[in-house]
This record gives C-alpha cells, sequence and structure tokens, in this order.
C-alpha cells in the first residue's frame, strides 16, 4: 500500500514547527467512578505523540471514548481521565480542550487534548462542513487509531479529506503493512483459521477467504455447522443448520482450486456446557445426540497443526473451542503453539484470539496482533477500509 508515513515526515524534519493533528484511539474502559480500568490503548498511543513532540511540531490528539450525544456533551463522556493518565506516561502536563472546533490556541512542543470527537456535531456522518473545519487547524494530519480505521467520520476521514498533509501514525502504518503481507501478498501456503459461535456472523469471511487461501480451518460452532454440512451428526451442538448450503458452497469452492477445509475426525464432547462438565474424546462419526461438541479433538488438532507449521502465512481470527473452559482448551492450544512454532507470518485479530494469545503467552511469537476488531474483519471480508483508501488517495495525489 502506498501511503504517507508520519515517521518519515519526522525524520525528513518536515513536523518542525507544524501543527500536527493526531487521530488516536484513546477509547478505554472505566469503571463506574470513571476511572480507567486497562490501558492499553493510551500506552499505544505514546509512540506517535512522542514523535511528533520529538520532531518540534504543535501537538493536537483526540479520541472518540463510549458513545456519547452529538452536541450533547456530559461529564461521563469526558476525556479527563485520559489526559491524566496520557499525562502520566509522556511525563508533562496534557491539557483538556473543550470546544476545540473553531481553533485551538498551543505552541510548538507543547501537547494537547482535545475533548471526545464524536461530541461534535456531524462527527459520525463525516459533515463536509465539520471535516474542513478540522482540516484548518492542522499542517498535517496523522490517522493512529485502526480500531476506527472502518468508520468514514469527520475526525477519520473527512480530515483526511481536505488537511494540508494527511498521514498514517506508527500505529496504522503497521497495521497496513501487515494486512498487506498476510493478504495482498502473501508466501504460500496462506491458511486462515476463523473460528467463533456462528456462521452467520462471519459468512461473508468465510466466502472471501474461500478465493485466496490455501486451507480454511474452521472452528467452535462454525465448525459445527461444517460437520453438518459433511454429513456429520452434531448432537444438540451450536451450529445454523439454515446455512448449511452456504457451507457447501464455501467446501466446493475451495475444492474447485485445489484447496481445503478440513473437517474434524474427532472432538471433545460433554452432555453440559460447563467448566467441570466430563470431557470426552468422540470420533466425529460417533457424536451421540445429547453431546455438546466444545472442542476440537487431539487428532484433528495434531492434523492441523502440521498444516500451519508448513504454511507460509497464517490470518488468524478465533479459538477453535471453549479455551476457556481448561477441559475443551486442548485445541486452542494446539493451534496457539503451532502458529508460535511456524515459520509463517502470522496475523492475528479478535478479542477473543488475543486473549487466546495471552493465555497461551506466544505474543511474541505471533508475527503481528491486529488491535481492532471490527476494521481486523472487514479487512479479512475483503473491504478496503476508508482510512486505507483516503490515505492511499491523498498519497497518490
Amino acid at each position: 500500500m502506498n501511503f504517507i508515513r508520519f515517521s518519515d515526515l519526522c525524520a525528513q524534519g518536515r513536523a518542525k514547527n507544524q501543527r500536527v493533528f493526531i487521530r488516536a484511539d484513546l477509547n478505554v474502559p472505566q469503571d463506574d467512578a470513571g476511572q480507567i480500568t486497562e490501558d492499553t490503548r493510551i500506552r499505544a498511543s505514546v509512540p506517535c505523540i512522542q514523535m511528533a513532540l520529538d520532531a518540534g511540531a504543535t501537538v493536537m490528539v483526540t479520541s472518540h471514548l463510549g458513545r456519547p450525544t452529538e452536541g450533547a456533551f456530559k461529564p461521563a463522556d469526558s476525556l479527563a481521565p485520559v489526559a491524566k493518565r496520557l499525562g502520566e506516561l509522556l511525563g508533562r502536563d496534557v491539557p483538556l480542550v473543550s470546544n476545540w472546533v473553531d481553533g485551538v490556541t498551543v505552541a510548538p512542543g507543547q501537547v494537547v487534548l482535545l475533548e471526545n470527537c464524536r461530541v461534535n456535531k456531524g462527527e459520525k456522518k463525516n459533515s463536509e462542513d465539520l471535516a474542513k473545519k478540522l482540516a484548518t487547524l492542522c499542517d498535517i494530519f496523522v490517522h493512529d487509531a485502526f480500531g476506527t480505521a472502518h468508520r468514514a467520520e469527520a475526525t477519520t476521514y473527512g480530515i483526511a479529506q481536505f488537511a494540508p498533509i494527511a498521514s498514517a501514525g506508527p500505529l496504522l502504518a503497521a497495521e497496513m503493512d501487515a494486512i498487506s503481507k498476510a493478504l495482498a501478498a502473501p508466501k504460500r501456503p496462506l491458511v486462515a483459521i476463523v473460528a467463533g459461535s456462528k456462521v452467520s456472523t462471519k459468512l461473508t469471511i468465510l466466502e472471501a477467504l474461500s478465493s485466496k487461501v490455501d486451507g480454511l480451518i474452521v472452528g467452535g460452532g462454525i465448525a459445527n455447522t461444517f460437520m453438518l454440512a459433511a454429513g456429520l451428526k452434531i448432537g444438540k451442538s451450536l451450529a445454523e443448520p439454515d446455512l448449511v448450503d452456504k457451507a457447501r458452497t464455501v467446501i466446493a469452492d475451495m475444492k474447485a482450486r485445489g484447496a481445503d477445509v478440513p473437517i474434524p475426525t474427532d472432538v471433545v464432547c460433554a452432555k453440559s456446557f460447563s467448566a467441570d462438565a466430563v470431557a470426552t474424546v468422540k470420533a466425529a462419526t460417533d457424536v451421540a445426540d445429547d453431546d455438546l461438541i466444545l472442542d476440537i479433538g487431539p487428532e484433528t488438532a495434531a492434523r492441523l497443526a502440521a498444516q500451519l507449521k508448513a504454511a507460509g502465512t497464517i490470518v488468524w481470527n478465533g479459538p477453535v473451542g471453549v479455551f476457556e473452559f481448561d477441559a475443551f482448551a486442548h485445541g486452542t492450544q494446539t493451534i496457539a503453539r503451532a502458529i508460535a512454532d511456524s515459520a509463517a507470518f502470522s496475523i492475528a485479530g479478535g478479542g477473543d484470539t488475543l486473549a487466546a494469545i495471552a493465555k497461551y503467552g506466544i505474543e511474541k511469537q505471533v508475527g503481528y496482533i491486529s488491535t481492532g476488531g471490527g476494521a481486523f474483519l472487514e479487512v479479512l471480508e475483503g473491504k478496503t477500509l476508508p482510512a486505507f483508501e483516503i490515505l492511499q488517495k491523498r498519497a497518490n495525489g
């Protein structure tokens, strides 16, 4: 992908004394008292902000927080806790500025946090009037919020249209590079793992990937639906029988290309969905009417692990079993270890996937961990994200 990197602008001295507007993702969870409970996104935003400060820029940062009503600011919508935490991480005071659309006072070498951008009227609908006003605030726009890259809003898209220069911050640039490496020009074989409770939520992803990948591993409730499509019984397991024909089409499309959707040959069953349920390994042909399939079996896991270890590129979205329950975690653990041991370039995304990566401590062995759930899924669907589209357009003049 061709786009302007903010890091290059800084290295070339082009950010010195320039007004830099950074769209960060500071949408962090808070408790009932408004205290931040997890600050990963704030910490992840620091390198871009520090880069701008080190370059001698005038720095403005904004983000959304929660789901405020446009034009109706409430104290609960405030980025005040974020400004405090950001100041601690940067080791300097970070003033919080309200009512900033019509102008901001800030000097070179200083940073201010602009209050919740989603309170501004026209933000979500990408109002052209608002976007043009925002663009006049800066000389350089920096998009560094991949979690919002699938939305065309005033601070994520509109401002990039009209700002003198529109660039990608280090976080967004890393996502763009990783996605391009995994999907635009992958080293073969390209194997994708798509798992989750329902085919319906990931059908478009499955259909899009079936024309690109050399192997499509399905897991969770999705695998159960594919087992039905293969003529297997799944007892009372979670599945979507009305989508069996769609699953058969995906299998047929893959087969026509000489590719594969491996169907489990053994599974781990239980009589109830609970952490202390008795786990029983069964052949996929032996599932009883009152069985719940909660994981792939060891034979299937070993077969898939071998496929992953031989891959050139791996895309991972979703655990293959109920890994939160230790008795049904073996399949996901085996997959995770295989990805960690593979020489393939791997990219992983989605909340449950990140939880599995953390549980098995393989963060350093995954090539790239994507931070944007919805944006990552839309990329897998084959969609061009608005942020990518406008940044490429601006780079190409």
